[in-house]
């Protein structure tokens, strides 16, 4: 059996980490000691609770996305969702956190120092003067962990079914270290760019991780083309609506989570999180009826996850009627985003830039609209200018930083799988598994899209000859 290169670079990176961590002990600084005084205990137990609520996320968003894909990629798909808990989080502790919340460098508040937090130095039990008060910093630390595992599985939906998963991987690797980090940085560190120059308001991640995974999105379904059968029935519809639920539980976590404490302000953004989610669903489904399209389950949540990113910067900072109106709005845009002709030429597999990229652009808008004593109604015109100006530079940031990185992965290891590979599906030519069990082996050669014959064995080690069509059924 024939061991690429690539994966066994790809252990011993593991390797090595693991061994830095065996011996960092000797070099780290030891963390300060939390004092009671300093700790409100309320506030940890929701912070914790919030941490577990936002991890749900993730595998709830596998099942989102899962449900829409073909038959063929379903488990490919939930896999580049749940494989962002492994990769982040080992990305984060060497060196995100360090770069998203390290001490500013340069003064230019665009990056973090990487030595500040390197491999967790100086991350422990005691609160931070500045971020996080009245809990434990590692807490803090966490839970934002939970942010930067969700953004780039969000992006994964925009060129499902067509993505070799080695390169994947790395992608994840360079989109975390070189645009969310940055973003993070900028819009929620104390010294941030975004947050001091551009006066920006993100309570939740709107901008962080919504647009930058939108615009993502965006670039890599440019970059990467079209799917060689573009058109397909959603797999398994029961899957949207349990990821759906997961993502609406969740995402309690993920905007009142976002007060870091147990107040009035996580009360009021939890209200607004449902109130704004319950009516961009309805929204979705009566907008859909009055333009001759069905009330679909699939559409109501589609339509759920819209007010849920629409209301995600705005949430701690606006009224439940101003989140009524956020909601409805958002709702309407983004459905007409993902019915627009000229951006269905672009292969956006399951609208994410429609939905997350148009959701989180709608929501930084009626942010800078609506927060409280700062939005344009309150007579905050020059913030509101500042926010508008912030949400180009953001994009561009995000859209041409991840076509670069796209760019520079495809240079490295190619995004795209192979024709073969993709026609006969990612379940099997990546991984060696299906949807409805294990009905065939491949062998080794076939394995990431490597098909010198095509051939595969069934359990009785019968050779038999695979025909590359769409007359191939798994059985």
């Amino acid at each position: 059996m024939k061991i690429e290169k690539r994966w066994v670079v790809s252990f011993f990176l593991i390797v090595a980490v693991s061994l830095l961590a065996l011996f960092w002990e000797y070099f780290a600084t030891p963390a300060q000691e939390a004092s009671s005084d300093t700790i409100v205990f309320a506030d940890v137990a929701w912070m914790l609770t919030s941490a577990c609520l936002v991890l749900l996320m993730t595998p709830g968003l596998s099942y989102f996305y899962g449900g829409m894909v073909g038959a063929k990629s379903v488990i490919s798909t939930m896999l580049q969702s749940l494989i962002c808990l492994g990769v982040v989080s080992v990305i984060w502790v060497l060196l995100g956190f360090s770069l998203a919340f390290g001490d500013d460098l340069n003064g230019w508040g665009i990056i973090g120092n990487p030595s500040t937090y390197f491999m967790f130095n100086n991350v422990g039990a005691a609160p931070h003067s500045k971020m996080a008060t009245s809990i434990p910093f590692v807490l803090f630390a966490m839970f934002q962990l939970k942010f930067a595992i969700i953004t780039p599985a969000l992006i994964t939906g925009s060129f499902a079914e067509r993505v070799r998963f080695i390169s994947y991987l790395l992608f994840i690797c360079l989109f975390s270290l070189i645009i969310y980090a940055p973003l993070c940085h900028m819009v929620w560190h104390p010294d941030g760019l975004l947050l001091n120059t551009f006066h920006v308001l993100d309570f939740a991640g709107g901008t962080v991780v919504h647009m930058s995974a939108g615009f993502a999105a965006l670039a890599g379904a440019i970059v990467l083309g079209k799917r060689r059968l573009s058109q397909h029935i959603p797999t398994n519809i029961p899957f949207v609506i349990l990821g759906t639920g997961m993502l609406w539980f969740g995402w309690f976590g993920f905007n009142a989570g976002s007060a870091l404490a147990a107040n009035g302000i996580a009360a009021m953004a939890f209200a607004t999180t449902n109130t704004a989610s319950a009516i961009a669903m309805l929204t979705w489904i009566f907008f859909d009826r009055i333009n001759g399209r069905k009330v679909s389950a699939l559409g109501a949540c589609i339509g759920a996850v819209v007010g849920l990113v629409a209301i995600t910067p705005a949430a701690g900072f606006v009224t439940i009627p101003q989140a009524v109106f956020i909601g409805f709005v958002s709702s309407i845009v983004s459905n007409l985003m993902v019915n627009w002709k000229a951006l269905k030429k672009v292969d956006d597999t399951l609208d994410v830039f429609a939905c997350h990229g148009v959701g989180g652009i709608m929501g930084m808008i009626c942010t800078a609209v609506f927060a409280k004593n700062k939005g344009l109604i309150y007579g905050g015109t020059e913030d509101f200018l500042l926010s508008m100006a912030a949400l180009v530079i953001v994009s561009a940031f995000t859209f041409f930083g991840a076509i670069i990185l796209y760019k520079l992965t495809n240079i490295i290891i190619p995004l795209r799988v192979t024709e073969e590979s993709e026609e006969l599906g990612l379940d099997i030519s990546q991984h060696g598994e299906s949807l409805k069990g294990e009905p065939l082996f491949l062998k080794p050669e076939m394995r990431d899209d490597v098909f010198s014959k095509k051939q595969f064995e069934d359990k009785s080690g019968v050779k038999q000859d695979i025909s590359l069509s769409t007359n191939f059924k798994m059985q």
